[in-house]
């Protein structure tokens, strides 16, 4: 029977978003409900709410959550009723030409719930990132569920769901650091940060923090950070490069997303180098540069969507990490609010005053 419980809706273009109660239908056939624990406050639920995604109100905000599989739907195998579970918004379908050729990591038909949740008057609700989880319970497709060791702190694993993954898979899955490389990233904020995290986990020997706030810089120190470039005092390129015996690192990672910063990113690497772009630009911005520049300095210019992860390889791997004290997850939560204190964490998130603030039911 249909539920109704309490979630976080955005109805409009920059309007506050609220605490409005959402019908919860019962699993169909490949779905399942979840009752969520946590859920992380993302940049990428701004974007929602700022219209930066589509216009497709009223949106049913969260995405980066852990819960408990409450029920399941007919054909559901993979997750039971009673699992502890991260959900993910890149649920394979197994059957694209990407499945088939063997790199799920780049589905290009993944699932989402085929029932929406609604508003009371059954206006039919938009799920950031095909999840909702701004909600005390939310309906996604069983294959969102990745099913990991309960006895994690369900505000660490949670953070797995997008912005902690996205900067270590843009590390150790799309730009392939290893040991003894030298790593330079761009933008020290939750994603930026988790970069430096992987690139830690990966045994890079220097890894470079590059913001334009010492107090962000302070906090990627104590993630893993070797060195600490403010842009403010002068040009990171140059920073970058005298840091690495003057050749630029060997991999860079934007994550911050504008065409100042790629470039930034292009030129601080090494010849042969690697660039990786996890910061999302917004449609409008172009990059112009010198053809040449491309053909002579060689290397790979790479986006990373998502950290090119596999949920099910990489969710569970990772919390092992974390419980071995290998992966500090603990250090990106910077606070733990209530679900009618969103609107504030987004103050809180656009002022660069927190990592991650995270919703606890």
């Amino acid at each position: 029977m249909p539920q109704q419980v309490r979630g976080v809706v955005a109805r409009g273009k920059g309007r506050p978003v609220g605490v409005e109660t959402i019908v919860v239908p019962d699993p169909g056939p490949g779905e399942a409900v979840v009752k969520i624990q946590t859920c992380g406050v993302c940049h990428t639920d701004l974007h929602y709410r700022e219209g930066g995604i589509n216009d497709e109100f009223p949106f049913l905000l969260g995405h980066e959550a852990a819960g408990v599989v409450e029920s399941v739907g007919e054909g559901v195998t993979d997750v039971a009723p009673g699992d502890f579970v991260i959900l993910n918004w890149r649920a394979v379908c197994g059957k694209c030409r990407a499945c088939l050729k063997g790199k799920p990591w780049y589905c290009f038909s993944t699932h989402n719930a085929t029932q929406p949740m609604t508003l009371e008057d059954g206006t039919k609700l938009s799920p950031a990132l095909g999840i909702g989880a701004f909600a005390e319970k939310t309906l996604v497709h069983s294959g969102q569920c990745t099913k990991v060791d309960p006895s994690v702190s369900p505000a660490a694993a949670g953070l797995l769901g997008c912005g902690v993954m996205a900067g270590i898979g843009a590390a150790v899955n799309t730009g392939a650091v290893t040991r003894g490389d030298s790593v330079a990233v761009i933008g020290c904020g939750g994603v930026g940060d988790a970069a430096i995290a992987g690139a830690k986990l990966a045994g890079a020997t220097t890894i470079i923090a590059v913001d334009v706030d010492d107090r962000k810089l302070q906090w990627a120190k104590g993630i893993g950070a070797t060195h600490t470039v403010n842009a403010k005092s002068g040009d990171p390129v140059t920073a970058i490069q005298d840091l690495t015996g003057g050749f630029g690192a060997d991999v860079v990672i934007d994550a911050v997303g504008r065409p100042e910063t790629w470039k930034q990113a292009f030129y601080a690497r090494d010849l042969a180098g690697t660039v990786v772009l996890v910061g999302v630009p917004t449609p409008d911005m172009r990059i112009e540069m010198p053809l040449i520049d491309f053909f002579a300095r060689g290397g790979a210019l790479k986006s990373s969507w998502y950290g090119d992860c596999l949920p099910s390889r990489d969710f569970p791997y990772l919390v092992d990490l974390y419980q071995q004290g290998r992966l500090d997850l603990d250090a990106f939560v910077s606070e733990r609010i209530a679900l009618d204190q969103v609107e504030e964490a987004f103050e809180r998130m656009h002022r660069g005053d927190v990592l991650r603030s995270v919703v606890v039911f």
